[in-house]
């Protein structure tokens, strides 16, 4: 049930901007994260099915963005390989990859997705899906490709928006050729995840970030 209104939403919104300030103070200027902060709000807003979610989103998405701008530049350290999955509403595609991304490699890369057109939720066909796999997309939502995580990225894999996504030299880039599982039956969106799953461990590898096989 929706019962903030609009003023509360935003009061809520700027409490996680002081949140943010206390954590990305030292390294940003407090202007510098409420206009990340704000610009954050705005995106996910305008797609938001949930508005109840919208702070604690904005503050993910916020963190995220500050995160990788902050390793961008050179004022955060980089210790592991940062991968993008992008595909065109970040409700399919993309957040299986990057759930089986951050499954398999057990921390050992950062993994974003974005979409160049977000839709408002994670496809309910995606969900079951990956939930056979005992892979939970709780933490995915769909959120709008951003500059800065495809500046931190060493690789950017696209799935149907290869068009769409911009150019970064020195990034390795990567086009994966999968079918749209938005609205197709369960038993080919299971075609499409295991396809996934199988890129997915293949880049681990080249990555050398795959959890080694125990015997």
């Amino acid at each position: 049930m929706e019962s903030r209104s609009e003023e509360e939403l935003w009061a809520a919104v700027q409490r996680q901007g002081l949140s943010l300030g206390e954590e990305y103070g030292g390294i940003f200027s407090q202007d510098t994260i409420d206009q990340v902060l704000v610009h954050s709000f705005d995106q996910l807003r305008a797609g938001a099915s949930v508005r109840r979610m919208l702070p604690l989103l904005t503050y993910r998405f916020t963190k995220e963005r500050l995160q990788a701008l902050g390793q961008a530049e050179g004022l955060l350290p980089k210790d592991r390989p940062d991968v993008v999955f992008v595909c065109n509403h970040n409700a399919g595609r993309s957040p299986m990859a990057a759930a089986f991304t951050i499954h398999l490699s057990h921390g050992r890369v950062n993994v974003h997705s974005g979409g160049t057109g977000p839709a408002g939720d994670i496809s309910p066909i995606v969900f079951e899906a990956m939930s056979e796999m005992g892979v939970d997309l709780t933490d995915e939502f769909p959120k709008p490709l951003t500059d800065e995580v495809v500046r931190v990225a060493d690789v950017v894999i696209t799935m149907g928006s290869a068009d769409a996504c911009p150019l970064f030299p020195g990034k390795r880039h990567l086009d994966w050729e999968l079918d749209d599982p938005t609205d197709l039956p369960l038993e080919k969106v299971r075609v499409i995840r295991d396809q996934i799953r199988a890129n997915v461990e293949e880049l681990l590898q080249e990555l050398g970030a795959r959890e080694p096989v125990r015997s």
